[in-house]
């Protein structure tokens, strides 16, 4: 079997409901590494909420974080194929009046090393995007004076989404890219226009000299939807989104919570 990368992202996939790595899906992911082939992390998170799983999967390869905004190798500052795609801060401060809206419980704006927020965040913040106990700034004109990476809206429930989304899309059209989630604290994400998760999937394949065909991508939500496109095999797993099924070229017979990652890996590499 030729070398192979596998690019997994992590809520709803590589993460169980309760937000951890089971057991099953590390050793899978360990003896998939033991055989040679490469194993990413491409995520929406930041690195500071992706990096204890990176430790527990004892990586030793670059990570996509914020959807594709930013690629580089933890242990590896240096490393050639990285990049830090930024938001235009003009674009950035003029989001924060959509604070004004009942429906919007909190704005926040990342970069590698801050977090601004438009107000106290409390538990705000669902798992997957703590910030409980981790350092803030206000969020405003006088305080960001970084290009931030992304800057997130924070909703009162999944079914506005659509309405904030629209807005963001009507003012800015091509100049930034809207993703979306759901979970306990439904999230739009804006970050600059063309980032997706490909884009770093695709550096660190060139990095390992493997060959589109050769990369198998596992994904669930919207925001995998251009890396399951990309992987000469994209897989959904059984939680995922309709849209994104349509598109894969397999989907997985389990859930995340049912070791669906870990049952495909065994099953596609022989374990």
């Amino acid at each position: 079997m030729d070398r192979k990368l596998v690019a997994i992202d992590l809520d709803g996939t590589t993460l169980n409901n309760d937000s951890q790595i089971a057991q099953e899906t590390e050793s899978a992911i360990r003896k998939v590494i033991e055989q040679g082939h490469v194993v990413s992390i491409a995520t929406g998170r930041p690195f500071r909420t992706s990096q204890q799983f990176y430790k527990q999967l004892r990586l030793d390869t670059p990570i996509v974080n914020f959807n594709g905004a930013w690629c580089h190798h933890p242990n590896n500052y240096n490393w050639e194929n990285g990049y830090h795609k930024r938001l235009d801060r003009e674009i950035a401060l003029s989001l924060l009046p959509l604070s004004r809206f009942p429906i919007v419980k909190l704005i926040s704006a990342e970069s590698q090393d801050h977090i601004y927020v438009d107000r106290a965040a409390e538990d705000t913040y669902s798992t997957g995007s703590p910030i409980k106990n981790v350092p803030t700034i206000p969020f405003s004109k006088e305080n960001l004076q970084e290009s931030p990476t992304s800057v997130n809206v924070f909703t009162a429930e999944e079914y506005f989404i659509p309405f904030i989304q629209d807005r963001i899309i009507e003012h800015y059209g091509d100049e930034v890219e809207v993703r979306t989630w759901g979970g306990p604290t439904p999230t739009l994400e804006i970050v600059a226009a063309g980032i997706q998760k490909a884009m770093g999937v695709e550096e660190i394949a060139k990095y390992y000299n493997i060959s589109q065909d050769n990369i198998i991508a596992f994904g669930d939500e919207a925001n995998d939807f251009e890396m399951i496109q990309y992987a000469g095999l994209g897989v959904v797993m059984k939680n995922g989104i309709n849209g994104l099924k349509e598109v894969a070229d397999d989907v997985t017979n389990y859930t995340n919570h049912e070791h669906g990652l870990a049952k495909y890996l065994t099953e596609y590499f022989n374990l």
